[in-house]
C-alpha cells in the first residue's frame, strides 16, 4: 500500500530558484499542493475520495453468469477469472487494483477521522462528516474481506485469516500488517458501521446526495452487512427502517422506465440515475466491463436464467422493449451500463474508461428482508416482500404461493423453495453487477463454464479458488500470509 499522509498530489519544482533574495520567501510557503484539513468542509471535500474508483465486477467473468464468448476481446486478466487462475496482473479490472485503490480510499476516512474533532465548526457538520468517514472505512474492508477472506461462519470466524482493518493514517513508508480473522474484520465493520448509522446525515450534500453516504444508503450497507453475517433479527430491523411503510417505491419500475426513455442510452442514463429512488448509493467505477471484451452470457444461458419462472410468465427484463446489446459474435448484455471516457487530458485522444454503478439498490435490500425472513421462519413476510418485487418485474403480476413454489421447485421443503426463488431473482436482478459471486460463496454454489475447445471446468462448492488471492505486493511487501491453494 501506498504511504498515505495528508498530500494528495506532488509536484517537483522544475524551475531553479536562481535569486537570492527570492529564496527566503519560497522557503516560507508550503513546498507542495496538500490540502490542510482545517475547516469541517475540506474534510467533507477530501471524503470524496473515500469512495474507491476500482469496481469489482471482474466477479461476473468468475460467476455462472457467463460462458464462452467469441470474438470479445480478452486480456489475460479476463481469462484468469474466467478459469479462476490467480491473477498476474494489477491493472483495472483486477483484484489487486481494487486491493490497492480500495486501501487508497480507506486512508482518506482515517486521514479525516483523525482531525475532525479537533476542527472548528458547525458540530451538526462534523459529526455527518465523522458519520460518513466511519461508513466509508466500513464498506471499504466489507469488500475487501468478502473478496480476499472465506464468506463469514459463527464457527469459524475467530480463526479464519481476514484482511487488515487500518484505524489510523499511514505515518511509516513500509508498514507491516496482521490480517487478523474474518471475526475481527466484522467486529470492526460493525463498530464503524453502528458509529456511521449513528451519525450520518445526508442534508449537508445537497443534490449530489446518491454519490455519497445518506441515510437510506447506510441502511442499505447495514442490510447487506447483517445479512451476510447470517444476523437476520437485525438485517429485518434495518432493511425495514430504509424499505418504510410502502417498499415498492425502492423497487425500480422498468416498465416505466422503457416507457419514458427515447432510446437505449436514455433508458441507461435513467437506469443508474441517483433520480431514481431505487438508486441508494451510485459510484463513478473506471472498468472496461460495458465494452466488448471478456466473457458474457450466451443467448441459451441469458434467456435460460430469465425465463426460469414458476408461471412462464413474461418478464420484463428480456421483454422485447428491453435494450440488449451483442457482444462478440455470440454474448448478450443487458442496457444496464453508460459507456463513457476521460481524457487524460483536455488535448489528450487517451485516457480511462468509466461508468456510473448503483452500490446499493432497494431491490436488494428488500431480498435481503424477505431471505432473512425465511431464516426466522416467517414465509407469510417473506412472501409478501417478494409478491411487492414480482410486481414489477413479471407481466400481470402473478401470485406467488408456498404451492406454486413447491410445484415449480420439485420440493416439499418450505424454506428451501422460497429461498430458491430468492436466489434466482437475484440472480436476474443484479446480472452483470458482480453480486452474483457472493450469493455463490455463501451458499456453495458449484460454477461450470465451458472453455474455447468445447471442454468444461468446474469451481467446486467448497473450492480454495472462491477466496481470491491476496494481490503480490501484499505478500511480498506487506508480510501477509497467502490464501491457501
Amino acid at each position: 500500500m501506498k504511504n498515505m499522509t495528508r498530500h494528495l498530489k506532488k509536484y517537483v519544482c522544475l524551475l531553479a530558484i536562481t535569486i537570492l533574495a527570492g529564496c527566503d520567501k519560497y522557503l516560507e510557503e508550503t513546498p507542495d499542493n496538500r490540502v490542510e484539513l482545517d475547516t469541517p468542509q475540506k474534510a467533507a471535500q477530501l471524503l470524496t475520495n473515500a469512495y474507491t474508483n476500482a469496481g469489482y465486477l471482474f466477479t461476473e467473468w468468475m460467476s455462472d453468469n457467463v460462458t464462452y464468448t467469441r470474438g470479445t476481446f480478452k486480456r489475460p486478466e479476463y481469462n484468469q477469472a474466467y478459469t479462476w487462475d490467480d491473477f498476474t496482473s494489477i491493472d483495472q479490472d483486477t483484484p489487486a487494483n481494487f486491493w490497492t485503490s480500495t486501501y487508497n480510499s480507506i486512508a482518506h476516512s482515517n486521514e479525516v477521522l483523525a482531525v475532525i474533532d479537533g476542527l472548528e465548526g458547525e458540530k451538526s457538520l462534523k459529526d455527518a462528516v465523522k458519520g460518513e468517514a466511519y461508513l466509508t472505512r466500513a464498506y471499504g474492508h466489507f469488500m475487501l474481506v468478502n473478496l480476499f477472506a472465506k464468506h463469514y461462519d459463527p464457527e469459524t470466524a475467530a480463526q479464519d485469516p481476514g484482511v487488515p482493518y487500518v484505524l489510523e493514517p499511514e505515518t511509516e513508508f513500509i508498514k507491516q500488517y496482521s490480517r487478523g480473522t474474518v471475526k475481527d474484520v466484522y467486529d470492526n465493520i460493525e463498530d464503524d458501521l453502528e458509529e456511521g448509522l449513528d451519525l450520518v446525515d445526508g442534508s449537508f450534500y445537497n443534490n449530489s446526495g446518491k454519490y455519497h453516504f445518506t441515510p437510506n444508503a447506510a441502511l442499505a450497507f447495514a442490510s447487506r452487512y447483517y445479512l451476510f453475517k447470517g444476523d437476520w433479527d437485525n438485517c429485518i430491523k434495518y432493511s425495514s427502517e430504509m424499505l418504510g411503510a410502502d417498499p415498492s417505491v425502492y423497487v425500480k419500475d422498468i416498465s416505466a422506465l422503457l416507457a419514458q426513455t427515447a432510446n437505449a442510452e436514455d433508458f441507461i442514463r435513467t437506469y443508474t440515475s441517483p433520480i431514481d429512488p431505487s438508486n441508494l448509493l451510485v459510484m463513478r467505477n473506471i472498468t472496461n466491463f460495458p465494452v466488448n471484451v471478456a466473457y458474457w452470457p450466451d443467448q441459451p444461458l441469458f434467456f435460460g436464467i430469465f425465463n426460469n419462472n414458476p408461471w412462464d410468465a413474461d418478464d420484463i427484463r428480456v421483454s422485447a422493449e428491453y435494450p440488449l446489446y451483442q457482444r462478440g459474435d455470440n454474448g448478450l448484455a443487458q442496457a444496464k451500463y453508460e459507456f463513457l471516457f476521460e481524457r487524460s487530458s483536455l488535448t489528450s485522444d487517451v485516457g480511462l474508461y468509466y461508468t456510473i454503478v448503483s452500490a446499493f439498490r432497494g431491490e436488494e435490500v428488500l431480498l435481503n428482508r424477505a431471505e432473512s425472513y425465511v431464516y426466522k421462519n416467517n414465509l407469510t413476510a417473506a412472501l409478501a416482500d417478494l409478491q411487492i418485487y414480482v410486481s414489477k418485474r413479471y407481466d400481470g403480476n402473478p401470485p406467488l404461493t408456498l404451492q406454486i413454489l413447491k410445484s415449480f421447485y420439485g420440493s416439499n421443503s418450505n424454506q428451501f423453495v422460497v429461498l430458491s426463488f430468492i436466489l434466482d431473482e437475484r440472480q436476474k436482478e443484479f446480472m452483470h453487477e458482480g453480486l452474483r459471486w457472493f450469493d455463490i460463496r455463501r451458499y456453495e454454489i458449484p460454477v461450470d463454464h465451458v472453455l474455447e475447445n468445447g471442454s468444461q471446468i468446474t469451481l467446486e462448492e467448497e473450492d480454495d479458488r472462491k477466496v481470491l488471492q491476496l494481490p503480490q505486493s501484499a505478500l511480498d511487501v506487506g508480510g501477509l500470509e497467502p490464501n491457501p491453494r
